[in-house]
């Protein structure tokens, strides 16, 4: 069976810079495997100020993880996960490689095809259709990993593993068996299964080993008893959501289960 590994995704809003930081060099030292944040401009749950967005606390995702990458030695970090939208291909890729430098080669390229309208709107953004957004990822993939293979400085880690976020199951799936390293779906367990087999039936079809592509999960602090059950649903890197007030009680339980399952 894979090795069990469990993550953190600290989310950047209504928090400090310090605090953030803090709590990031915290997971790290109760030893998780992954630290991640978010791709997203605006807090994505209440206290939320519908009149003003502007004036909550958010901080933007590339430019904290590069901070992430340079304050931890160990763990791996990305964004959980990237909006495909927000940034060309060509540059997203010299991103990613500038902070896999910065990590000394522990980068996780995490990539989705975009979702929160408020993001688009506020920023100026095209919002379109969600399947106006797929076929830009879609586009976007091929440009990304060749830029990552081909351009100067070479990456540390060859290949920057990428993980693609969502659980569609006609085009984002199938993207997934064609460009991921790293699956990260959602719960409940019979959900998480069902999406995980639909994986394997697009890797079978695009000629791709199933066992090729990591299974994460997005779990919240409530989810850490459901951890077997997620395990025999096929996740094997359970990835615990945190905001301020941070709940290391929950991060510790789910690295002790981790150990557990380790021997």
């Amino acid at each position: 069976m894979a090795r069990i590994r469990v993550g953190v995704q600290i989310h950047p809003q209504h928090t400090t810079y310090q605090s953030f930081m803090d709590a990031v060099q915290r997971a790290e030292e109760i030893g998780v495997d992954t630290i991640w944040n978010w791709d997203h401009f605006f807090p994505l749950y209440p206290p939320i100020n519908d009149d003003n967005p502007h004036k909550e606390n958010h901080f933007e995702g590339w430019t904290l993880l590069a901070a992430m990458a340079a304050k931890t030695t160990r763990a791996e970090v990305g964004c959980l996960v990237t909006c495909n939208s927000y940034r060309n291909p060509a540059l997203l890729a010299v991103m990613a490689k500038t902070v896999d430098h910065i990590s000394n080669g522990r980068l996780i390229l995490g990539i989705g095809a975009g979702w929160f309208e408020r993001d688009y709107t506020e920023y100026g953004y095209e919002f379109g259709t969600a399947p106006d957004r797929l076929r830009a990822l879609r586009d976007a993939l091929p440009l990304i990993k060749d830029h990552l293979e081909g351009d100067i400085p070479a990456p540390i880690r060859t290949p920057i593993p990428i993980c693609i976020g969502g659980g569609g199951e006609k085009v984002t799936l199938k993207l997934t068996a064609m460009h991921a390293h790293i699956w990260n779906g959602f719960g409940p367990p019979e959900s998480y299964k069902h999406k995980s087999e639909v994986l394997n039936n697009w890797c079978n079809e695009v000629g791709r080993d199933p066992s090729e592509i990591e299974r994460s999960l997005a779990m919240q602090p409530r989810e850490v008893d459901q951890a077997d059950e997620y395990l025999a649903a096929g996740a094997t890197h359970m990835i615990l959501g945190l905001g301020e007030p941070w709940d290391f009680d929950s991060v510790e339980r789910l690295v002790k289960w981790r150990d557990a399952q380790n021997g």
